[in-house]
């Protein structure tokens, strides 16, 4: 409901000397004719401001009066208010420092256009500068890690065995139960095909070569991205907001000695044996599948699991593990280093975190295929 108050009115009464009355609120200046501010000229000396008609002041009208006598104080002179209410006052210093702070940081322009070729460009030196300061980063981890190994006492055990615990034994359920729905998906989706040309049997080596060589170490290490690798970009992140980290080197500490190495360690040596009851799980998916849809018996997809499946399978897909490890570990807490900011940044850098790690991931399985293709293994 509209207020039932005068409307903002200047008046000069005399030279040097302004009145103002009225309500000086969002719907007083509304209905101010003309609009305010009015365009007075000020006084050569001082100015004198009587604001005892001022029947009432919110902080629109605090705001349009603040502009105006800053105007004022601008054409020349001095402005000097008077009778003005206690609570006004207040009211019009708050918008003051408003507008002063509003002064000393403007607002920024707004970033140009770039053309296709342009912002293709600007990509390209930004993607070159992230992959300068991730070689940067590793070489600093290397460091730590070698000066780590040639003085053992400084590995701080107690970090590496909190890790392996939240990074592995925290995470068997979700990779045991995505490993077994995984291995009976293999399965499901072969039986038909299989059972067109009497090969049942051959399940065991579809199940077997597809979850030991390919399927439970890359899904184990897409899910430990997601699920730890995000943590550690957050870990990290949140302290460089806070400047935890700049504390560390003010004491002489290698942030990455206390906190990427304890990461790594327990990393690399969980996630092979994440992958171990991967491959268990996701046989043992296969092999109720089988049962289900192709009437292979248990002892004889045992067996011939047994014959199809060499030690050269297991191990290659072993072999990833460490590998996968590393680069999970290093993309989350190369992202969590370089946040800046504040929360939004921290975010920001987590979900790159997840989708550079799992990139790379996949990038890596890969080369892994090309390299064991040209080796015949």
């Amino acid at each position: 409901m509209r207020p039932n108050l005068p409307i903002a009115k200047i008046a000069q009464p005399q030279p040097g000397e302004l009145a103002l009355s009225g309500a000086w609120t969002a719907f007083g200046i509304v209905g101010s004719e003309p609009p305010l501010p009015t365009p007075l000229p000020a006084a050569a000396g001082a100015l004198r401001i009587d604001a005892v008609g001022i029947a009432g002041l919110d902080s629109a009208g605090a705001w349009v009066l603040e502009t105006f006598l800053d105007r004022l104080r601008a054409a020349g002179g001095s402005v000097e208010i008077h009778d003005l209410r206690p609570e006004f006052g207040r009211l019009l210093d708050s918008a003051r420092q408003r507008l002063e702070v509003s002064a000393a940081n403007p607002t920024p322009p707004a970033a140009p256009v770039l053309s296709p070729a342009a912002a293709v460009g600007q990509g390209s030196v930004a993607a070159l500068e992230q992959g300068r300061a991730l070689l940067a980063f590793v070489g600093e981890t290397a460091l730590a890690l070698a000066a780590c190994l040639a003085h053992p006492g400084r590995i701080r055990w107690r970090p590496i065995l909190f890790n392996i615990r939240s990074a592995g034994v925290d995470a068997l359920p979700i990779v045991g139960l995505l490993s077994f729905l995984l291995g009976i998906v293999v399965a499901y989706q072969g039986a038909d095909q299989l059972r067109q040309y009497g090969a049942n049997i051959f399940v065991a080596d579809l199940v077997g070569l597809s979850m030991l060589r390919e399927f439970a170490p890359l899904m184990t290490a897409i899910i430990i991205a997601g699920r730890s690798g995000s943590a550690y970009a957050a870990q990290i992140g949140s302290m460089a907001v806070s400047e935890e980290i700049d504390a560390m080197r003010t004491l002489g500490l290698v942030p990455q000695e206390i906190l990427v190495l304890p990461k790594l360690l327990a990393l690399v040596l969980v996630l092979p044996l994440l992958t171990v009851f991967a491959d268990v799980l996701g046989v043992l998916g296969g092999m109720l599948m089988a049962h289900a849809r192709l009437d292979v018996g248990y002892a004889e997809f045992l067996e011939r699991f047994l014959k199809a499946v060499s030690l050269t399978a297991l191990l290659t897909g072993l072999g990833k593990a460490p590998v996968f490890a590393m680069i999970i570990v290093v993309i989350g807490c190369f992202q969590g280093f370089r946040t800046v900011g504040g929360a939004d940044s921290v975010g920001r850098q987590t979900t790159r975190s997840v989708v550079h790690s799992i990139f790379l991931v996949i990038v890596a399985d890969a080369l892994f295929s090309v390299a064991f293709s040209a080796l015949d293994l």
